[in-house]
């Protein structure tokens, strides 16, 4: 099946750059979320990435007028999924809020449509047990900023077939992402390494080791990391972080995903990185 229409469900960080890459390589591209502050914000923000891109001399005046007119807004699930043959979940990691959109796609889209979610820890044989079709179901973790970022992490459940599989992969390569393929297990590939990087280095700055800047540094210019592991962690979000920790560690029954002290006492003052001003750096 040749894929040219794809809905992404959830209009934040992920969702918006999701759908930008997708109509950038020409996809005809619905964007849902379930308010339509929601979905103009995540519109807006394509906007932005895209007119940045024109400044930059790295996107043409016509590729950004092309890709907004990929690009569709929405507020009902019926209306974003009309005619997709790809829908990508990007809503919260709470999986009984992603049990009930797959519940409801499921009795919407017909039997022929693949189902991806872009969880980053969360089984996808699980979240597939809420429709009729393991067979379409497919984990694409992709990865922040959506349009920088050259990974795509495929991930196949037991169920998972061939054909939904070669599908994916072909969009991912026109998406121009490099794809890995990794079974499906408790924090995948990238989040069980890199979480467990980045809190054993939140149980450094805890330990009075190096102060954060410096453990930063050691990653960055002693392994060549583009980033150390806790700007990282306050990029993604120390609350998203601790709820990933939390679940590897119950999962996988090993302390090495046990939550640092420091963490928790983090996230409960609000300190949650980027987003909330205030993490291991000032924002």
């Amino acid at each position: 099946m040749q894929i040219t229409h794809i809905a992404v469900f959830g209009a934040g960080t992920m969702g918006h750059g999701i759908a930008q890459v997708a109509a950038q390589a020409g996809f005809k591209v619905a964007l849902y979320d379930i308010r339509q502050e929601f979905v103009d914000k995540g519109l807006a923000a394509i906007k932005a990435n895209l007119d940045k891109g024109v400044e930059k001399g790295k996107v043409t005046p016509e590729q950004r007028t092309a890709t907004l007119a990929n690009l569709r807004g929405a507020t009902q699930v019926a209306e974003a999924a009309a005619g997709a043959q790809l829908t990508i979940e990007a809503i919260p990691e709470k999986i009984e809020l992603k049990h009930d959109l797959f519940r409801t796609l499921d009795s919407l889209c017909p039997p022929q449509t693949i189902f991806g979610s872009n969880t980053s820890s969360l089984s996808i044989a699980r979240l597939a047990a809420a429709t009729r079709r393991p067979d379409k179901f497919i984990g694409l973790h992709f990865f922040n900023p959506v349009h920088i970022m050259k990974l795509l992490e495929v991930v196949v459940a037991h169920g998972t077939s061939d054909e939904t599989l070669a599908a994916c992969k072909a969009v991912g390569e026109k998406l121009g992402k490099d794809c890995i393929v990794v079974k499906d297990f408790p924090g995948f590939a990238t989040s069980r390494l890199g979480v467990c990087l980045g809190l054993e280095a939140i149980r450094m700055v805890e330990q009075g080791v190096a102060t954060p800047q410096d453990i930063d540094k050691a990653l960055e210019l002693g392994y060549a990391h583009p980033m150390g592991p806790l700007k990282l962690t306050d990029l993604v979000g120390l609350d998203v972080r601790l709820n990933i920790a939390d679940y590897l560690c119950a999962e996988l029954k090993s302390d090495v995903f046990r939550a640092p002290e420091l963490m928790r006492r983090m996230v409960a003052e609000g300190k949650l990185g980027k987003k909330s001003g205030q993490g291991f750096y000032k924002w």
